[in-house]
């Protein structure tokens, strides 16, 4: 974002922050600015507007992305055609909505030239695009803006009716801005009005520096940035149970501050600056958890294992038993308690690696139909921690159960990782036998070509090894009716599957050995 953005977007808030801090005992009226007033364009109002349900979901990423929208206020947007606007709401109560309407051609939505309001909801991940909405929200630390809608709701998530309706009465007493949707968030449920009324506050000022900003800009440009990872971090994950938050870096614990300061005041002085000379990573072990988070096979506390393999269709994770007995050396026993502390730590992998898609968990069997379902709830139980949406099928009589995970974004293994330049992803390397038959036929080619008078190959010691060793006797036999030279070199530090060939004539100069392409097979008729 512009630094020029920034800077009117801190100025602001502070404005915020300084007049909460002078009346501490008295409650900020924020006043009732329409959409109008705030200056947003017309011609940048959403694309499609309906009406909204009064509970929303709560499902957001870090980023501040909708993971579950409303029915009204914009249309997301994927691969060049538009969806129906997203509603809110858990999967059980999805059988309100009917049929799915069929996307429209983003053509019929748009015009040419048109401005539109977009924002990022899902990164693009391999071959596919980003996901696009003119749903807007802003999550705070205990509300999620959302302009246009001028409703307010609770998160699905809260379940317990009494809490819903104290939620609801509290945030209509504080006068919320007219004009803006609002969700109440899981974060609120035990907060008090104070608390609520700060981050209401602190996302209306943000809102109308953003509406000031779309006013003045002209198309493209990029509007509002949510803020940085730790800051985006403290909003969505800390609780009241947590001691202390070590910061190693000046400027984001100083921004870290300002937020603390602003949503929570009152749990400010756990935020502490790191400033010993041992790496904070290494103090708390946090580098050696990095390191196993891209293990295949990850070791359980009791024995055993699971085993985690990602494929571009789905992630596959297998649980083994290893030398784990339970008491009584009962088979079924064993597999039972093991697959119930699988659950737990497949749950905990699945966050960790932020793995998302088509997951298949295949469980060690179990003949008790008890068993299973026990074992289905843990994993269900284990994965309400997880802020990604999710869905989870039933144990099939194999223990095999399969899942889905919400993508905002690539995982951590496509993010800090590149693919291997040596084994092209797949994670496995020729052979030196196989090396060696290919270089063989290679070879037998190089034989049938008249100008080719030396042949020279370089390739990893193992392959050449196995060739000087193994098919000297042949590879003599190519040399003499060939009327041609090998020459075979092992190189240390050379990849398995990295082979240099190169055919010589009489004067020294290279000649191209065109490998025949495989003529396809006709089947007679």
């Amino acid at each position: 974002m512009p630094r020029s953005i920034e800077a009117a977007l801190e100025a602001d808030l502070a404005a915020a922050e300084i007049g909460l801090e002078q009346s501490p005992d008295v409650m900020m009226p924020i006043g009732e600015p329409q959409i109008e007033d705030i200056g947003v364009p017309e011609r940048m109002q959403p694309v499609v507007a309906g009406a909204v349900d009064d509970d929303f979901d709560d499902n957001f990423d870090e980023d501040g992305a909708s993971r579950r929208r409303s029915s009204g206020g914009g249309r997301d947007f994927r691969n060049g055609r538009a969806g129906p606007p997203r509603r809110a709401g858990n999967d059980r109560f999805s059988s309100r909505t009917g049929p799915s309407r069929p996307r429209m051609p983003i053509q019929e939505v748009f015009k040419r030239g048109q401005e539109v309001i977009i924002q990022v909801i899902k990164e693009g991940i391999g071959t596919k695009g980003p996901t696009l909405s003119t749903f807007i929200s802003i999550p705070g630390r205990y509300l999620v803006l959302m302009p246009y809608l001028n409703r307010t709701g609770v998160s699905r998530k809260i379940e317990d009716e009494e809490a819903r309706r104290r939620l609801r009465q509290m945030f209509n007493e504080l006068r919320p801005p007219q004009g803006l949707g609002f969700i109440m968030r899981t974060a609120a449920i035990d907060k008090n009005k104070r608390e609520v009324q700060r981050d209401l506050v602190y996302l209306s000022r943000l809102w109308q520096v953003i509406a000031a900003r779309i006013k003045k800009v002209k198309a493209p440009c990029n509007i509002y940035q949510e803020s940085e990872m730790v800051t985006r971090t403290i909003r969505d994950n800390f609780t009241s149970d947590i001691d202390v938050i070590w910061i190693d870096e000046k400027k984001a614990f100083e921004a870290a501050q300002e937020f603390m300061q602003a949503v929570m005041p009152r749990y400010a002085d756990r935020l502490k600056f790191y400033d010993s000379k041992e790496p904070l990573f290494h103090r708390f072990k946090i580098e050696e958890e990095l390191s196993r988070i891209q293990m295949k096979k990850i070791p359980l506390p009791m024995g055993g294992s699971i085993v985690i393999e990602q494929t571009e269709a789905l992630v596959a994770i297998d649980v083994n038993s290893g030398n784990f007995r339970a008491d009584g050396n009962n088979a079924e026993e064993t597999a039972y308690q093991m697959n119930l502390h699988a659950a737990k730590e497949i749950a905990r992998q699945l966050r960790l690696r932020d793995l998302g898609g088509v997951i298949v968990n295949d469980f060690i069997d179990m003949r008790d139909e008890k068993h299973r379902r026990n074992v289905e709830r843990a994993l269900r139980d284990a994965m309400r921690r997880d802020r990604a949406r999710t869905k989870i099928l039933r144990i099939s009589q194999f223990g095999i159960i399969e899942m889905t995970r919400q993508r905002i974004r690539p995982g951590l293994r496509r993010a800090g990782y590149i693919d291997c330049p040596h084994c092209k992803t797949h994670g496995m390397v020729k052979s030196p036998e196989t090396m060696a038959i290919e270089l063989m036929r290679m070879l037998q080619l190089a034989s049938c070509r008249e100008p080719i008078h030396q042949v020279d190959v370089v390739t990893c010691p193992e392959v050449a090894d196995y060739l000087l060793n193994r098919r000297r006797k042949e590879i003599l036999a190519m040399e003499e009716v060939g009327a041609m030279t090998v020459t075979i070199r092992g190189m240390p530090g050379v990849p398995p599957e990295h082979l240099h060939f190169a055919c010589l004539d009489h004067n020294g100069n290279e000649v191209r050995l065109i490998v025949p392409e495989p003529v396809p097979f006709r089947p007679r008729r």
